[in-house]
């Protein structure tokens, strides 16, 4: 019996010090380990946001006929290339510049300064990386919209004012400590990134028109695109990049909370997107007695941007419902935009401009420290000052340099008339 119980005791200590231990070796977050794991996370993210290039670029291909599918290409690589650019010349610290409650940022170049990195908690480089892969993406959009009849250079003039200029300066209001901050929520940009993008690709397409024969007899005539299959493994790089949109908008990885509040996101993001994506199927089918697979792929990204707003807040059933929402929205409004006589090659519109207002306007349903005052004074001021400052360069492109195609080239296509080469030259005839 004694002996049992020093048995026990000797137990019973052995355990009593391993705990001691545990709780001695139990991990505690250094300001070095919360740097390299916030950093990482900017990088990766930005990396795979950066892969929602591609992303855009085979969905804008997939859905443009054959004869333009080159033209796309070019653009998509050259609206990165720019807004790199910018982005470091101008644009960060248009964004970052501001000063509390102002307006504008400053205009000067930017410059890694990692001088008290610890105190930031990441490195300056992969900061402005990931902020630089937003503003590419806002440029994506306008892409799509007006597709088969801009001329390309005017359009990459207008891709280096939206990047340089426009995006920053609203992008800074919010994110960079500006005078909507205090009253307007957007955590990884439904209407900074999607609506932007959006404001200005409406914009383009109200000034450029329709592509010919779209409207002619007072008819729809749909103008189907080069490959369906290509513009669904867009949709899918999409699909995957918004991880890296809305995980990496959480700004930290370094603590256990941050870990959680990312996969949240990752969960919420996902589930948004499948809402969009089974809306847009059942409602198609009820309305056309048919599934439309252009919908259905824009259903997806309706329903990615509109929890684009807020991704952490919500509960997975609030996050079905914002989603569908979204997937009901761009099934709605494709066709109103076609009854509009507004060509938007893509869907870009419904999907990011019109869902992206949806997105924002929802937040107050999770997020019960922010109103709905707040979300549309927001919404209105940026999407004003999008609209016009798009609608004005627009113009100036317009009547100095033109920026449509003359009726040979937009017939022959883009391909052959700016690049002098086709995307599928064994297909085509000539």
């Amino acid at each position: 019996m004694i002996k049992k119980q020093a048995v026990f005791a000797a137990t019973l200590a052995a355990l009593v010090l391993a705990s001691s231990a545990y709780a001695q070796d139990t991990p505690v977050a250094s300001d070095a380990s919360v740097f390299v794991f916030n950093t990482t996370l900017f990088l990766i993210s930005g990396m795979v946001v950066m892969f929602m290039a591609a992303g855009f670029c085979m969905l804008e291909v997939g859905l443009v006929r054959s004869k333009n599918a080159a033209t796309i290409c070019v653009k998509n690589i050259a609206l990165y290339s720019i807004a790199g650019i910018m982005v470091w010349l101008f644009g960060y610290n248009l964004i970052y510049g501001v000063a509390e409650g102002g307006v504008f940022g400053t205009l000067k170049i930017w410059g890694a300064d990692d001088a008290d990195a610890l105190g930031t908690g990441y490195a300056a480089s992969a900061d402005w990386y990931f902020q630089m892969v937003f503003v590419a993406t806002a440029a994506s959009i306008v892409s799509g919209t007006l597709a088969e009849r801009v001329k390309l250079w005017p359009f990459l003039l207008f891709v280096a004012v939206l990047t340089g200029f426009i995006y920053p300066i609203q992008a800074g209001w919010v994110w960079g400590a500006g005078f909507l901050d205090a009253r307007f929520d957007d955590f990884a940009g439904s209407t900074l990134v999607h609506s932007t993008g959006g404001w200005a690709a409406l914009a383009g397409a109200l000034v450029l028109g329709a592509r010919k024969g779209k409207y002619e007899g007072g008819r729809v005539h749909p103008f189907p695109g080069s490959s369906l299959p290509l513009a669904t493994l867009g949709t899918f790089i999409l699909w995957l990049g918004w991880f890296g949109f809305n995980g990496g908008s959480q700004l930290a990885l370094g603590t256990i909370d941050d870990a959680i509040a990312v996969a949240k996101i990752f969960v919420n993001t996902n589930m948004a997107a499948c809402a969009g994506v089974v809306t847009a199927l059942a409602l198609t089918q009820l309305l056309y007695k048919k599934v439309d697979l252009t919908i259905v792929l824009n259903g997806a990204i309706g329903g990615l941007v509109s929890i684009t707003a807020e991704p952490l807040q919500p509960e997975i059933y609030q996050t079905i419902l914002i989603g569908a929402v979204g997937g009901a929205i761009v099934t709605f409004a494709v066709p109103l935009l076609d009854k509009l006589k507004i060509d938007d090659v893509v869907g870009a519109i419904p999907a990011h401009l019109f869902c992206g207002i949806w997105g924002t306007l929802i937040v107050p349903l999770s997020n019960k420290d922010v109103t709905f005052f707040g979300q549309l004074t927001g919404v209105v001021v940026i999407g004003a000052f999008v609209f016009t400052a798009s609608m004005l360069v627009w113009l100036a492109l317009k009547y100095s340099m033109g920026i449509r195609a003359n009726d040979h080239d937009e017939r022959i296509g883009l391909d052959k008339s700016e690049l002098g080469l086709e995307a599928y030259p064994e297909f085509v005839s000539t």
